[in-house]
């Protein structure tokens, strides 16, 4: 079975949340937003796991469903974060982080 592109990019996303989420919480004391965009975000590639092993086509679906929910969630904590100048946005690295 060929193996897809979705599931690797989403542990390289859950990491680069787990590095955003330490420089936030430790340099920057932001911890509700952050801690939001941790769960979320890192939610996304458990959710694609979990699809990979589904018990039937529906169940596949349903699970990668909810795991665009979780991403769209992701982006929204990102808003936030990026609305109260806790990132910065830059065309290299769209998970940039600022220093107050």
């Amino acid at each position: 079975m060929r193996k897809g592109i979705v599931a690797p990019k989403s542990v390289a996303f859950a990491i680069r949340v787990v590095g955003m989420y330490k420089f936030l919480s430790a340099d920057l004391r932001e911890y509700v937003l952050s801690k939001q965009f941790l769960r979320s975000g890192t939610a996304v590639g458990a959710l694609i796991s979990a699809a990979e092993h589904g018990q039937s086509t529906a169940d596949f679906l349903n699970k990668m469903n909810i795991a665009l929910k979780e991403a769209n969630e992701s982006d929204y904590w990102l808003l936030l974060l990026r609305e109260g100048n806790y990132l910065i946005s830059t065309l290299n690295s769209p998970l940039s982080t600022k220093k107050q």
